[in-house]
């Protein structure tokens, strides 16, 4: 015989109802069994239907660190803005001539922390709304990733030109955004070259180009990051080492002094390199989102099913 009871118990967030499946056993079997005839007594076994803590417990685990760590980007993005004076005038961010990395850290943030926050209370509220968000925004992301990789294999052509187009508009803004200059400054430096396909593209900038009415004294130079350095002063960073290095008389030493070869080029030549590595990394990351749609659709399917026993 078999009989359903809703009990109150009290879990996180407050009273929650849980169906119990109560199970009587007739004592006669007992008896049976037993060889203890006549009784009288009954016997219950009570099995709850219950959401698993280890599914629960280790999606509040997975999300809690991207959660922190999505306010912590948009935190250093409007750490940034403030020093450069954003935040008091908000027009300066439509100015832009270039690209503002600060954009990228706030918008990887802001997803980063939408999903923790997700994850983190769909998880301890047994919310299904939020989790099905949250699985449905990490699975949309996969896809674009998934797509996006695709296409760059695919239209290898175009998007060489499109990188050199956006990398060209950005040497136009070299000395407009101290965060770009920063960003361009390292991307020449760790790669060994110089502009998009070579250091004439610097001609493009407002103060490095060559022509006679300009009165920078950077004219016919380049970044300090184009620079070949000397081992020997490794740790003494020369700012002015590239100042005149394009000019008509400087020409013939300009290959023992700057880097002569365009980042384009060089980026193309480190990706078969560090295939592996690529490749490893995107499957990292590709693994990561399918734990996290795991947990969270094995724990939409405890929650219905709880409900289920309502």
């Amino acid at each position: 015989m078999t009989a359903h009871f809703l009990l109150s118990l009290k879990g996180e967030g407050g009273w929650m109802l849980r169906c119990l499946k109560l199970q009587v056993l007739n004592v006669r079997d007992v008896e049976a069994a037993t060889g203890n005839e006549g009784g009288k007594m009954q016997y219950y076994r009570y099995e709850a239907a219950e959401v698993s803590c280890c599914y629960k417990y280790l999606m509040f685990s997975y999300n809690i660190i991207f959660w922190l760590a999505g306010g912590a980007f948009i935190a250093i993005g409007f750490w940034a803005w403030s020093e450069k004076g954003v935040l008091l005038d908000l027009t300066q961010v439509t100015r832009m001539h270039g690209f503002d990395p600060v954009w990228l850290v706030l918008v990887v943030g802001a997803v980063t922390f939408i999903l923790g926050f997700a994850g983190c209370v769909g998880a301890l509220r047994e919310n299904i709304c939020l989790l099905k968000f949250f699985s449905g925004l990490i699975g949309i992301i996969f896809f674009l990733e998934l797509t996006a990789a695709v296409m760059a294999f695919v239209f290898q052509d175009p998007l060489k030109d499109w990188i050199s187009e956006f990398f060209l508009k950005n040497i136009k803004a070299y000395r407009d955004d101290a965060d770009l200059q920063n960003l361009i400054d390292s991307l020449q430096k760790l790669n060994h070259c110089c502009g998009a396909k070579d250091p004439e593209d610097w001609n493009l900038n407002l103060y490095f180009n060559c022509t006679s009415t300009n009165p920078s004294i950077e004219r016919c130079g380049v970044p300090f990051s184009c620079c070949i350095i000397d081992p020997a002063e490794k740790n003494v960073i020369n700012t002015q080492c590239g100042y005149g290095v394009r000019a008509k008389t400087y020409r013939e030493k300009m290959d023992n002094v700057i880097y002569t070869r365009g980042c384009i080029t060089a980026m193309e030549q480190w990706l078969p390199r560090n295939i592996y590595i690529v490749a490893g990394v995107f499957i990292g990351i590709s693994l990561l989102q399918m734990v996290g749609i795991y947990l969270a659709r094995a724990l939409i399917s405890d929650i219905e099913r709880v409900k289920f026993h309502y």
